[in-house]
């Protein structure tokens, strides 16, 4: 399958609606591509109860003329505006040669995890992993759960599987009291978000709340049965069925970096249109700064109108945003992460799941890469999607480059980015001939 867009944007979440929405309303063809069956990304998950916000973008987008693409993932950019993706479908790999004139990034984040004794045990997982696995019809009723990390998400996650029926034990934020309560100061010219965060509090009232707390082992024979606590010099265990951690979120990088994109602070720098380094390619949301639903629907917005060519609107929204980024520093400083967490593994933890590569076995590389070549950290079918961020704490490796594909894919799909990229070569050298010709 080959397509053109005028405008193509990658990533159907908040940002990624809001984005293709206003940039359909120029008359563009845009195109919108997913790996998910329907549009709303993790935040904006199908079977959840959605606030009226995303029941509004998503009606607006339901409305709109935007082609949709649900069930494809972005594997490969064998050319200047062209991607190649592939269907996510089991039994149909199709590969799909997408061309654009603009492009808008809207890939989203995804869980940071830190590994520590047990934590590959069944039934530890992520806090937004467990949470989806619920709303997909995992049965929690009854189950108790302790749910622990940093980040807002741990509170939203505790209520959601409270009103599910679940027992949330303990709910342990990593973060200590001080900075906490100085982010709750700076969300009062939010009154939305302080009303969000005590009602998400009000559901998980029967969970103890811990700050400066985080889970040191995961005990059980088999399967998880309790998990160890530590707060300043205790430590306990607690009684559990279910641990769900997740220490804030990353964004998802791996395009904008394969695309060339400048990374500035861990995340991609964009002008005040959300222009990236490169030209013709902007970017929204969770990759420009870990900022909330809010942000991100700004920002999408502000990409797909300026991405369409329409400025003077898009400045209408500028100065709104600005109000918003200031929330994104507030959390990044009451989130970041105790420094007594890099000892959390043991010698004999595993740090890469794909690759079931321990602890020790990587202390004496000096780089990613070096690490990679020797040991296979980050080679396994997730691409160091897991272990990468992990270790980049870790050990303080920076991200080494992506090469495609980002994603895995077929044979099939391989060889059709192969024979894209060589048309493209062709085009080019069928060009300079003509050029030089006509000199």
């Amino acid at each position: 399958m080959k397509q053109h867009f005028d405008i193509l944007v990658i990533g159907a979440g908040p940002a990624g609606i809001a984005a293709a929405v206003r940039a359909a309303e120029s008359g563009a063809r845009v195109g919108l591509l997913d790996d998910n069956p329907a549009p709303g990304g993790q935040i904006w998950r199908k079977g959840a109860a959605l606030p009226a916000a995303a029941r509004d973008w998503i009606a607006k987008l339901d409305a709109s003329p935007v082609v949709r693409l649900h069930g494809w993932h972005v594997f490969a950019h064998p050319a200047s505006g062209v991607l190649m993706a592939e269907s996510t479908a089991a039994t149909d790999r199709e590969a799909a040669e997408l061309h654009y004139d603009k492009l808008v990034l809207a890939t989203g984040a995804r869980e940071r995890f830190l590994p520590f004794p047990g934590w590959t045990l069944p039934n530890v997982m992520g806090a937004g992993g467990l949470d989806a696995m619920v709303r997909g019809g995992l049965p929690i009723s009854g189950k108790r759960v302790v749910v622990a990390g940093t980040g807002p998400l741990l509170l939203a996650v505790a209520a959601h599987l409270a009103h599910r029926g679940a027992k949330v034990v303990a709910i342990c934020e990593q973060a200590p009291v001080g900075r906490l309560a100085a982010f709750s100061l700076r969300l009062l010219d939010q009154p939305g978000k302080v009303m969000q965060g005590i009602n998400y509090r009000w559901a998980s009232r029967n969970a103890r709340f811990h700050t400066g707390c985080w889970p040191i082992a995961a005990n059980g024979q088999g399967s998880l049965e309790s998990v160890t606590l530590q707060r300043n010099d205790q430590q306990w265990d607690v009684a559990c069925d279910y641990l769900a951690c997740g220490y804030h979120l990353v964004p998802n990088l791996e395009l904008p970096v394969l695309l060339g994109c400048r990374i500035q602070n861990g995340f991609v720098a964009t002008d005040k249109w959300q222009q990236t380094s490169i030209p013709g390619v902007l970017c929204a949301g969770e990759p420009t700064g870990i900022g909330g639903v809010e942000l991100a629907i700004l920002e999408g917005q502000i990409a797909g109108l300026a991405a369409a060519d329409r400025i003077s609107v898009a400045s209408g929204l500028v100065q709104k945003r600005s109000r918003f980024q200031g929330f994104v520093r507030a959390l990044a400083n009451a989130v970041e992460l105790d420094p007594q967490l890099r000892t959390l593994p043991s010698a004999e933890t595993i740090v890469c799941r794909c690759e079931d590569v321990p602890f020790h076995v990587l202390g004496g590389y000096s780089s990613q890469r070096d690490a990679k070549l020797h040991t296979r950290c980050g080679m396994g079918p997730c691409q160091g999607r897991i272990c990468g961020a992990a270790t980049q704490f870790l050990f303080g490796w920076g991200a080494d480059s992506v090469r495609p594909p980002v994603l895995t894919a077929s044979f099939s799909s391989l060889a059709a980015a192969s024979c894209a990229a060589g048309h493209a070569s062709n085009d080019i050298l069928n060009q300079n001939r003509k050029d030089t010709h006509t000199l």
